[in-house]
């Protein structure tokens, strides 16, 4: 969880610091919260304490930032899996002054801040208008529900992307009115989606993933599937592993199979999605 991220959607991943409370039915089975767990580290409740980080760990993006610079690359910077940067504790505020000025400091990386608090971002950053080009701003919507509540809240917000991540996704989303703009309207910028991992995985139906890649196309909007997770659609025998029956859209049952999250992978339709924003 920090230099060359396993995430297939950044290059490096940098936590400020560990610790959240769940606030939706995508936070239900949290692979933070299971990875603090096994650690033996209660970090996941409004009264439990945050984990902080080292000095030597909070200097690395600035290493990162000399090899991207040395190379003539920018690097992603996920910031955080193990955390919400905008979590309303006083606790954090020093630390979230600090991350400011890392990101400040770091011009050849971009920031992916991935929240499902977006209401908290505007009194939270300190850019006002003029938000650095370097930071991209996502919040995740699991379903139709929280897309209504989250994105127009993350639009409001002029960051260089503003991005969306449907994982796990939990139903079925029009993602179609924030896509397309309207009359100058602010849009989103590339969605990831995928689903869900972990022993107590919600199966994720391969419509919804369907639907999410063709209002993407239709709106020329990236996309990136990022995994089946532990359930995978199949269509033949399913060599002993637990199945569930899903409804399609004719009526007709998808079957899936919890094969584990490797064995699953992220071929859909034949093919993996990698796009991400081209940003000059």
């Amino acid at each position: 969880m920090a230099k060359d991220s396993k995430i297939e959607w950044t290059h490096h991943t940098f936590n400020p610091w560990w610790g959240c409370e769940r606030v939706s039915a995508a936070c239900k089975n949290c692979y933070a919260e299971t990875w603090a767990h096994r650690l033996g580290l209660d970090l996941w409740s409004k009264g439990a304490p945050r984990r902080t980080m080292s000095d030597d760990y909070w200097r690395q993006p600035l290493k990162w930032n000399k090899e991207a610079a040395a190379a003539g690359k920018r690097y992603r910077v996920f910031c955080a899996s193990m955390a919400d940067v905008f979590e309303d504790r006083d606790d954090l505020i020093a630390s979230r002054a600090r991350l400011w000025q890392l990101i400040a400091d770091t011009p050849y990386l971009d920031w992916l801040l991935l929240t499902k608090r977006p209401q908290h971002v505007g009194a939270f950053v300190p850019w006002s208008t003029s938000w650095p080009n370097n930071v991209w701003l996502g919040t995740t919507v699991e379903n139709q529900r929280w897309a209504q509540k989250r994105i127009p809240l993350l639009l409001e917000q002029p960051a260089k992307v503003r991005f969306l991540s449907c994982e796990p996704l939990l139903g079925p989303i029009n993602l179609l009115p924030w896509l397309v703009s309207l009359h100058g309207a602010p849009t989103v910028n590339w969605v990831i989606t995928g689903g869900e991992s972990g022993h107590r995985a919600r199966p994720m139906s391969p419509d919804w993933v369907r639907a999410l890649r063709d209002q993407c196309a239709a709106s020329r909007v990236p996309f990136l599937f990022k995994q089946w997770g532990n359930w995978v659609p199949v269509a033949g025998p399913t060599n002993g592993h637990a199945v569930r029956q899903l409804a399609g859209p004719s009526g007709a049952a998808i079957q899936m199979a919890n094969t584990g999250k490797k064995a699953a992978g992220r071929v859909l339709d034949g093919q993996q999605w990698d796009d991400v924003p081209c940003i000059a």
